[in-house]
């Protein structure tokens, strides 16, 4: 059902293709359907020349315990799931967004720590740079992200959320592999790094809301 005071009607969006070898294997969490946006709510990273060349060191490695995992080509740092808005939800949704985020300030995070994910179903694994300072600013972000989740009854955020900037990935749950040995020789790649400390600690200048092919940046202060 749509929330109650919405504006608008839907406007018909072009038909997409579910075929996953289009797309490096990847499979959807949720089927498409005409008029359904999947929406996401994240801090963009911006890279630098010497993150591409941390990047490319910690893939190099991890290749030789999972050959077929590939760097991700952008950054960011999520802050919602991915939701499904229907058309006429994302102007009002939007809106929403701006409000409860206009008060929020610039800030910095650090995040060096590697660690492996998979998404729910288990049919993606990825490398990440797991936050270890600035979780406080994040948790306050996620929040009002939340309350404009709820707004439109949609899946807020985890509840202990393990925030990072995924680098790479690959297809199917091959977190096994990339657990333990693998794990310690790239957290000793971003130990000893030289530009570490200035790359990973990251300021915060902005977030952004992707919904289908439409973006919306929201400046912070």
């Amino acid at each position: 059902p749509v929330p109650a005071g919405l504006p608008g009607d839907p406007d018909p969006e072009e038909a997409v293709s579910d075929d996953s070898s289009r797309h490096g294997g990847r499979v959807r969490g949720f089927p498409h359907e005409r008029g359904n946006w999947a929406t996401h709510v994240y801090l963009p990273y911006t890279a630098q020349e010497e993150f591409l060349e941390l990047l490319e060191l910690l893939v190099s490695r991890a290749r030789a315990f999972v050959p077929s995992l590939a760097a991700m080509e952008e950054f960011h740092l999520s802050l919602s799931q991915c939701v499904v808005l229907r058309y006429h939800w994302i102007e009002p949704f939007v809106r929403s967004l701006r409000e409860r985020l206009a008060a929020f300030h610039r800030f910095f995070c650090v995040a060096d720590q590697v660690k492996v994910y998979t998404n729910q179903n288990k049919t993606r694994t990825f490398i990440g740079l797991e936050v270890s300072a600035g979780h406080f600013q994040l948790l306050e972000l996620v929040s009002e992200v939340d309350g404009v989740l709820e707004e439109f009854d949609l899946p807020t955020f985890y509840k202990d959320p393990s925030f990072h900037i995924s680098l790479a990935w690959c297809v199917g749950d091959l977190a096994g592999r990339l657990e333990g040995q693998c794990l310690r020789e790239l957290q000793d790649i971003v130990d000893g790094f030289e530009e570490s400390a200035f790359l990973l600690r990251i300021q915060w200048e902005q977030i952004r809301c992707k919904s289908g092919n439409k973006y919306f940046s929201f400046p912070l202060r």
